[in-house]
């Protein structure tokens, strides 16, 4: 999904910058207002996590391969917008570094790979937090949905600037993008439920999107005999 430098137009690569440093500013002004020394070191090891994961390739069909995003597991242990400057650095570390995606194309990248997820999956919890019931299997089961549905998104805008700009027609890129996507999506849950999980297991209490108590999100312990 990375977007290489001269594939978007200067009107499409300018307007995805605007976006993405909005939401970039904002969560520059929310750490600066939340940030503790709680959070700091969650902060780095969940930037340096989603790095490393990016940098893993797996297979997906007809010899094209996928890689972890992590815009939804920045949402739900940090906060949506917190979420976003996280994978604003990450991106680009990479686009600067390792040449992952092009420098003009950078605000693209952040806001296709990062800002819509988070959004997403931030929005999905403070819905689900109104209307549904609490629990841990709920929470789990909103985030395999919303880390699909933050790829699906991601593709699909990705295919609308490339259109945009004139590289490649809608009816071509569009499909093209959300059939691989779908499968790439289907990793992205996995990966994204199982940290997710595993974070609730050892400490619920460094997941920011929740409202739920400690006892409702523990997981499920087998009762005593004779108790």
């Amino acid at each position: 999904m990375h977007i290489p430098d001269g594939f978007l137009s200067p009107e499409v690569a300018g307007a995805t910058a605007v976006a993405s440093a909005a939401a970039v500013g904002y969560g520059l002004k929310t750490a600066n207002a939340t940030l503790d020394e709680r959070r700091v070191p969650l902060l780095g090891v969940t930037g340096a996590f989603i790095f490393a994961a990016q940098m893993l390739n797996f297979p997906v069909a007809g010899g094209t391969s996928g890689h972890f995003l992590g815009a939804a597991l920045a949402a739900i242990l940090l906060g949506p917008w917190l979420g976003c400057l996280t994978m604003a650095v990450v991106l680009g570390l990479q686009a600067f570094v390792f040449a992952d995606g092009g420098i003009t194309a950078l605000g693209a990248n952040v806001l296709n790979m990062g800002v819509i997820g988070a959004l997403i999956v931030g929005g999905a919890m403070l819905a689900s937090r109104r209307t549904l019931p609490k629990s841990r299997a709920l929470l789990l089961a909103i985030t395999g949905v919303g880390a699909w549905l933050a790829v699906m998104a991601g593709a699909a805008a990705t295919a609308v600037e490339l259109a945009v700009s004139g590289t490649v027609p809608l009816h071509t890129v569009l499909p093209a993008m959300l059939g691989v996507h779908a499968l790439i999506g289907l990793g992205e849950a996995v990966i994204t439920v199982a940290a997710v999980s595993a974070v609730l297991a050892a400490r619920p209490d460094l997941i920011a999107i929740r409202d739920l108590t400690d006892r409702e999100l523990a997981p499920p312990t087998p009762a005593l005999k004779g108790a």
